[in-house]
């Protein structure tokens, strides 16, 4: 049992079923590490271990890479028609939706995310997702080009080859489809790492993969640590793209180590509000008000508004954030403590009195810590707005469409919500500016990422080029 922040006792919700898969996929079977380790996933709603997983290291990576690049290069999944690649990412999604309770289930034992919110969410916009990209595999077409001299030239669009995928602990299983799905469709082989946090649920799409038919070689799994299993993949020479979404510091790390490009990205989290002086006594009341009512407990129940944070790392992290606002000088309106014995809990934070260029507002904290700021005109708004590192994502709320418009194209941002929030979808492009990353993932631009263009050219008979 877990005790809400409101004082309302949480029963048992779920009955938590057998974990079925916690070996490294590779070449279409689960296999031990070649070392023989293993490491445990903590479950953070109350600290227990939930599983030992294979802990994957760079001989297993190799061998991973092995199998895709054998699959890449003489397999029939690169070679296939994007028809029937997309009719197996079809069934592949099928299965996705067949399996949500037990799906959901895994991320909410991996990352403390909501039950309720997976089943209805997560693991349906994943299968989503697959079938928006399932949808484009035969329809990746090159161009036919207009020559200025006496010749004939056109395009083609092919998969680019292996690619490693790096995906972070927050959307566990979002994140997994934004970048396989693409690749697939393409019609390149990959290497999937899971964070060490969340792996569970990636070992399960592998099995569903296989299930649907894509062939042995073309995904594969590699569960393990950023700092061995995740540098593997980042400097293994006969990996032709890697993909990473996570923090700005190891994205640096990432990007010294690989020589293709790489997608870096940080969280959406609300977590900088400026609000015009108007209305901002009347909003921070509100906020208060609203945390107050927030409830924080165990993500298994459907009355729970927030559940536990992943780790014990970005559990202390968010902690002593907090204590670093109220040391700058930052008036803590509101939470600001752990709310529960046991588990990774932390109650809804506000803070006023806030600057610029308190570590509150300008690092990326990635928990359920609020800063609201008072703007008078819409000029300094934009300004200050726009006085960050980051530029991932960002909210405009306004009644004025002439607001809006000229504020939306004044952020510095990859994706601008107007009067909404966490507006994602599937033919939506996401990614950031400056230390938010490069490249996108979501929309049909994000294929092009898979792709490379090959040009061919031959003379025009009877043209003095014969």
């Amino acid at each position: 049992m877990l005790l809400h922040s409101n004082g309302v006792v949480a029963e048992n919700f779920v009955q938590i079923p057998k974990i079925k898969f916690t070996k490294l996929f590779i070449n279409g079977e689960f296999v031990d590490a070649v070392s023989g380790k293993l490491f445990e996933t903590i479950d953070p709603r109350n600290e227990e271990v939930t599983a030992r997983v294979a802990e994957g290291d760079k001989e297993d990576v190799n061998l991973a890479v092995e199998a895709a690049r054998k699959a890449f290069d003489h397999g029939k999944w690169p070679r296939m028609s994007g028809f029937e690649r997309g009719r197996i990412m079809m069934k592949f999604a099928d299965l996705v939706e067949e399996n949500v309770e037990e799906l959901a289930v895994l991320d909410t034992i991996n990352a403390g995310k909501l039950l309720t919110w997976g089943k209805m969410v997560d693991i349906p916009s994943s299968a989503n997702i697959l079938r928006y990209y399932a949808g484009a595999a035969d329809k990746i077409h090159g161009e036919t080009l207009k020559m200025s001299r006496e010749l004939q030239g056109y395009t083609l669009s092919e998969p680019i080859g292996v690619v490693g995928h790096i995906i972070p602990w927050n959307v566990p299983s979002a994140m997994f489809f934004m970048k396989v799905s693409p690749a697939l469709a393409a019609g390149c082989t990959m290497i999937v790492k899971p964070a060490e946090q969340t792996p569970l649920s990636a070992l399960y799409y592998a099995h569903l993969a296989k299930l649907a038919g894509i062939p042995d070689g073309v995904l594969n799994v590699i569960t393990g640590f950023g700092a061995t299993a995740g540098a593997a993949i980042s400097s293994h020479m006969d990996i032709d793209k890697v993909s990473f979404t996570g923090s700005g510091e190891v994205g640096r790390q990432v990007m010294q180590a690989a020589a293709a490009i790489l997608q870096g990205e940080v969280c959406v989290a609300g977590s900088r509000v400026y609000v015009q002086e108007g209305i901002y006594d009347e909003f921070v009341r509100k906020c208060v008000e609203k945390a107050k009512k927030w409830v924080v407990g165990d993500p298994f129940d459907p009355q729970v508004h927030q559940g536990p944070q992943a780790n014990r790392k970005q559990f202390d992290k968010i902690l002593s954030y907090i204590e670093h606002g109220k040391r700058e000088g930052a008036t803590l309106l509101v939470g600001g403590k752990p709310c529960s014995e046991k588990g990774y809990h932390i109650e809804p934070t506000i803070f006023t009195d806030v600057k610029d260029d308190m570590a509150i507002v300008k690092d990326e904290i990635f928990g359920p810590v609020m800063s609201l700021m008072k703007f008078r005109t819409v000029e300094e708004a934009i300004e200050r707005a726009n006085k960050t590192r980051y530029g991932l994502a960002a909210g405009i709320v306004t009644n004025d469409l002439n607001l809006a418009n000229r504020v939306s194209r004044s952020i510095r941002a990859g994706i601008i919500w107007v009067n909404c929030y966490f507006g994602f979808d599937s033919d939506c492009p996401y990614g950031g500016y400056k230390m938010s990353g490069f490249g996108r993932e979501l929309g049909l631009h994000c294929l092009d990422q898979y792709l490379q263009v090959k040009s061919v050219v031959t003379p025009i008979y009877n043209s003095p080029w014969l």
